[in-house]
């Protein structure tokens, strides 16, 4: 595998650095000591530093040695979980209730590797913007800078993302023209009913058990409303009732999180939802509220950027290792916002099997510190293949 010499010689000094920022997450927002890090690194490497957008963001600005009209954007997340870890090894979380279980320390490692390299050489021609993001879990970050004026301040031509995959293994990437990943939304429905004994449901109006009929009936937008070719997940992760055993609630509070491939699905979903809900409750004699929230936006890779990405990749990981046409996952990624304001590619970086719980949003999860010089390599590679001198 040809990872870049200079960027393998630093590869311990990487993973002390994520170890670091591994031990020290921060989630949404207060990414204080982490953007601390990523700004002090970046101006001892000799780059230009701008703070503040987003609250915690961080850009680095880098010219290549040759002059050029060219700009691109490279960008890691940096936030946390609110997820309490389970693993015992030297670097786990301090801060209780917050883990890095999602990788976002490797990517702001591998991304600070791959200025130090390029900071170093500056073998190319244009402009680099290293996009360090806050809050991509849940809070929309991504959102957030280009809304306060990330491109405007920073113009590129094209903007790239890279997320490490449990389940590929290490040395392997995998790249898509399309859609990449889902859309995601969320919900709050509140089912109201008639309180009463719960020896005697007939006094009252049961709103439980209209509650497990909606559940079921949300089900049925996917397998018999939409056209079976328009993937859409409808999820109910939350169910909240009741105080006590003999008590039937005057109400039910139902959670959850939909996912769509298409901006036209994402958009029929809460409809669907909001006549499915009302006719199940009404027909038991309840009443509903549904408070819908639109989340992110599918994340839509663009064809000429992804020929450039995957090319670069195979540079790094050989043609055998990398997978040009991935499965899309109904899994969310606020890069979709800097994907709908300029075309760009976002790849996936194998991190191994994942086995013991090493995955995605789990307490056993850790980033493999062997994928740090591979992600580095492969975004140095990028840099100066597509802005060549």
């Amino acid at each position: 595998m040809p990872i870049i010499n200079r960027i393998a010689e630093f590869h311990e000094e990487m993973t002390a650095w994520r170890r670091d920022i591994h031990s020290h997450p921060e989630t949404a927002f207060e990414e204080d000591r982490t953007s601390d890090i990523v700004a002090a690194k970046l101006e001892a490497f000799g780059i230009e530093v701008h703070r503040g957008i987003a609250k915690t963001g961080v850009v680095g600005t880098l010219k290549g040695n040759v002059a050029g009209d060219g700009a691109i954007g490279l960008r890691a997340d940096m936030d946390a979980l609110h997820l309490s870890e389970k693993n015992d090894f030297d670097h786990r979380s301090q801060n209780d209730g917050k883990m890095h279980a999602c990788g976002h320390d490797g990517h702001t490692t591998m991304l600070l590797g791959a200025a130090k390299y390029l900071a170093e050489t500056r073998n190319f021609a244009g402009t680099v913007h290293f996009i360090f993001q806050p809050a991509e879990e849940n809070e929309g970050g991504g959102k957030v800078m280009v809304d306060e004026g990330l491109f405007e301040q920073f113009p590129v031509d094209g903007v790239y993302g890279m997320h490490n995959m449990p389940g590929m293994p290490v040395g392997t990437m995998g790249a898509k023209v399309g859609t990449m990943m889902a859309a995601a939304d969320s919900f709050d429905l509140v089912i109201r009913g008639k309180g009463a004994h719960g020896a005697m449901p007939h006094l009252g109006i049961d709103p439980v058990v209209t509650a497990a009929q909606i559940i079921q009936g949300f089900q049925t937008i996917a397998s018999r409303i939409t056209d079976p070719v328009d993937s859409i997940v409808i999820s109910v992760t939350k169910v909240e009732a009741g105080h006590t055993y003999n008590v039937i609630p005057d109400e039910v509070t139902l959670g959850g999180t939909t996912r769509a491939f298409t901006a036209d699905v994402q958009a029929t979903i809460k409809p669907l939802m909001q006549r499915v809900a009302e006719g199940i409750a009404a027909s038991a004699g309840c009443t509903v509220d549904l408070d819908y929230h639109t989340g992110y936006p599918p994340t839509i890779n663009t064809a000429d950027e992804v020929e450039l990405s995957a090319n670069a990749a195979e540079q790094i990981v050989g043609a055998a290792n990398l997978n040009r046409d991935v499965t899309p996952l109904m899994g969310a990624e606020d890069f979709s916002f800097m994907l709908q304001k300029r075309p760009g590619s976002y790849v996936w970086i194998g991190n191994g099997p994942g086995e013991g719980g090493c995955t995605l949003h789990n307490p056993h999860y850790d980033f493999s510190d062997d994928v740090l010089p591979i992600g580095a390599s492969y975004w140095a590679k990028l840099t100066e293949s597509v802005l060549a001198k």
